[in-house]
């Protein structure tokens, strides 16, 4: 399977996606996001070109324009003239000339009041508005689900017939109603103008981190003679292994590895973080980060489309194109919303008719009730929130891999957290080596445990590995980290070695204060303790969780007197300990039936319970198994984010549902307003296109709104 992105032009609301969305999944597509607000469209579909160019035609068939096409990875498009205000700059003359017949008295004009005139400056409006709205009306009815262009084409022809008919018929007076049609249209571009741009407003920083990817790089290369030559490329023509030349003030063009050099950078674009860090050989550099001060060659670890930049982008795209729960019912509505109110029209006429004894005003309150009707809002209210939502956390250091997870924040009541290296630093320093087995030195165990450790991943495996490195390394026929106890490997003579937690040494020692057992063929060689040392924002995170009446629990595999220990510092509800992955996983089930629940986790055998929590939360500098269970990823390795992670999440989901109340209220308030004539169809096309700009100012609030 292949994943597609595409952005498309032409949606307008919520049945435009639904539309588009039920045509990719009738072509057996999976996997399908539409986003209106910013025309992604991602899909999972059997790699083939022809396939491909099938579904781009059908789409165009229904109306709308791929405009960008891509593989899962983004490509920049040419961004012309938004073609709403083209088109408001076009109609406006006209329709102004066409108001001004209201005032040829004072102002002498009195051909403004020709209907032949009047005719002449409507046609091209009415032609340009038909052009779109009429097409769009027509293909979506063909579709059918009729979308809100088709309530504007009916209104605006309604008026511009009726006073085309009194023009032929000699009855001008009576049925002159050009400018109502003219001005119906061209606010209607107005306000989708309006809509559009606030729209985008909310794509702000997810924009940011999209023009990062694209930069300018300085590869090395070697010519005949092996000397170097330096000479600049496109960052997405770099490939892993090429080697890059970074000066101070340039931005990484892709993740890579520092081979020579030291540098400060500025990762802030990517995890929040606006202290620089210090960089050295070995070091990781994350593309899109900046050099401040230095200049490091570097060697790349990942293209540019394969970044965790790149990465972050695409999934936080695919995130905004999710709808969570609370979307469902407005997107019912918004299903049967157009034929509702065309129903409502249709009555609105009949009865204004017989109760006014005259078919005009009933035909303009007719007309009212098409134009001031907002299918749109309802659409809209949930991915314009999400939207922003989504693209702060992006800019702050927090990556939602779901939009589900957003409104799942709002119900967590308690948080459990993994010990080492999520609570903890992870960074150990070695504390005490113990021989306890007669002909053993320090000098082979520390061999030994080197030779066993660096094939783990565990903070603590990785300490020992990094304080005894050796050349002199054991060979093993056979090694294997069992989750929860630790490496065990088997040498040429069949001689079994074991690097592991109490549970692996227990049959051979009651002393369980240790960090690392040392065994051979069961018998117990010594033992190595590490020390640890609390995040420094632990204390101030479990804070404010429990401020907010969140229950804290440390769920750990390590021992209970060391977990215990933490707790105390730390001051957390419960502690629960040395659990094995299986066990773990039962709990988080447990805790997740009895309440809501978020994991917070790092390591590998952290990762199944990520996936059992309501929520799992993971550090950017976990396993790529975490980070991969994980709904949200906390880029700036550490927990200062958290409480920032569950307060956007909470503020989206009022933000959400504001947005839904204010679609639902204006439309119950407006459409019976329209239909007892107290609103003009001009103003009430004026206030539907205000009515989306409404949303996306409120979303638009989540960018400043203060959420911890």
């Amino acid at each position: 399977m292949e994943t597609i992105n595409w952005k498309v032009e032409g949606m307008t609301c919520a049945n435009c996606a639904l539309t588009i969305s039920r045509y990719l999944e009738k072509e057996g597509k999976q996997q399908v996001k539409v986003n209106p607000v910013n025309g992604e469209v991602i899909f999972e579909t059997v790699t083939g070109g022809a396939d491909l160019q099938h579904l781009q035609k059908g789409i165009r068939e229904l109306g709308y324009d791929v405009v960008q096409e891509g593989t899962g990875k983004e490509q920049e498009a040419k961004e012309p003239m938004n073609k709403f205000l083209k088109y408001v700059l076009l109609t406006a003359p006209f329709t102004l000339l066409l108001l001004l017949h209201m005032f040829h008295g004072w102002l002498g004009w009195h051909w403004l009041m020709n209907p032949w005139v009047q005719l002449g400056l409507c046609i091209p409006v009415y032609a340009l508005g038909m052009s779109y709205f009429g097409r769009s009306a027509i293909k979506s009815l063909r579709n059918g689900l009729p979308n809100m262009n088709v309530l504007i084409a009916i209104g605006s022809t309604a008026a511009f017939v009726y006073s085309l008919y009194g023009t032929l018929t000699g009855q001008a007076e009576q049925y002159l109603f050009y400018e109502t049609a003219a001005t119906i249209i061209t606010l209607v571009f107005l306000g989708n103008y309006m809509e559009e741009a606030s729209i985008r407003h909310t794509q702000r920083a997810l924009k940011t981190l999209a023009r990062s990817q694209k930069v300018m790089a300085n590869m090395i290369a070697f010519d005949d003679q092996h000397q170097e030559q330096i000479f600049p490329v496109e960052n997405s023509v770099l490939r892993v292994g090429d080697l890059v030349l970074i000066k101070s003030g340039e931005q990484v063009p892709a993740d890579c590895k520092i081979l020579w050099g030291d540098a400060t950078v500025n990762e802030s674009i990517l995890t929040g973080e606006s202290l620089p860090l210090s960089k050295t050989v070995k070091d990781n550099l994350i593309g899109g980060s900046l050099v401040e001060d230095g200049t490091v060659r570097a060697q790349v670890t990942a293209s540019a489309n394969d970044s965790a930049l790149a990465n972050i982008v695409n999934l936080v795209k695919q995130a905004q194109g999710e709808k969570p729960p609370v979307q469902q019912l407005a997107d019912k509505i918004s299903s049967v919303f157009v034929p509702v109110v065309l129903g409502i029209a249709a009555v609105t006429l009949v009865v204004n008719w017989i109760v006014l004894q005259e078919f005009t005003p009933a035909l303009m309150r007719s007309i009212a009730v098409l134009v001031i009707a907002c299918p749109c809002a309802m659409g809209l209210a949930t991915p314009a929130a999400i939207a922003v939502g989504l693209g702060r956390a992006a800019r702050t250091g927090v990556l939602f891999r779901n939009a589900r997870s957003l409104e799942l924040f709002k119900n967590i009541r308690q948080v459990v957290f993994d010990k080492t290296g999520t609570l903890t630093t992870g960074r150990f320093d070695i504390a005490a080596l113990q021989v306890t087995a007669p002909g053993w030195t320090e000098e082979q165990l520390r061999q030994l445990a080197f030779s066993l450790e660096k094939y783990s991943n565990h903070p603590i495996a990785v300490c020992i590995t990094q304080a005894w490195r050796t050349k002199d390394e054991l060979r093993w026929s056979a090694i294997e980290e069992i989750k929860g106890l630790g490496m065990k490997a088997t040498d040429k003579e069949g001689n079994i070695f074991t690097a592991g937690s109490y549970k692996a040494a227990a049959h051979a020692t009651t002393d369980d204060t240790h960090n690392v057992y040392l065994l051979k063929n069961n018998e117990l060689l010594g033992w190595v303790d590490v020390k640890d040392e609390l995040r420094p924002e632990a204390v101030e995170v479990v804070r404010y969780l429990q401020s907010k009446n969140i229950r804290t629990i440390l769920l750990s595999g390590d021992r209970r007197a060391k977990c215990e220990l933490i707790a105390a510092q730390l001051g957390l509800d419960e502690v629960i300990a040395e659990q094995t992955p299986e066990q773990k996983l039962s709990t988080i089930a447990r805790l997740s039936s009895e309440t809501p629940t978020a994991m917070v986790g790092d390591g590998i055998n952290d990762a199944p319970a990520l996936a059992k929590a309501t929520i799992g939360i993971s550090l950017s500098d976990a396993s790529q198994v975490a980070m991969q269970t994980a709904d949200v990823v906390l880029m700036n390795k550490g927990l200062q984010n958290l409480p920032l992670s569950l307060g956007l999440g909470r503020h989206t989901y009022i933000t959400i549902k504001q947005n839904l109340f204010w679609a639902f209220f204006y439309n119950i308030i407006a459409i019976p307003v329209a239909a007892f004539g107290f609103l003009a169809p001009t103003f009430g096309a004026l206030v539907m296109g205000l009515s989306d700009v409404v949303l996306a100012v409120n979303s638009v609030r989540l960018f400043v709104k203060k959420v911890t």
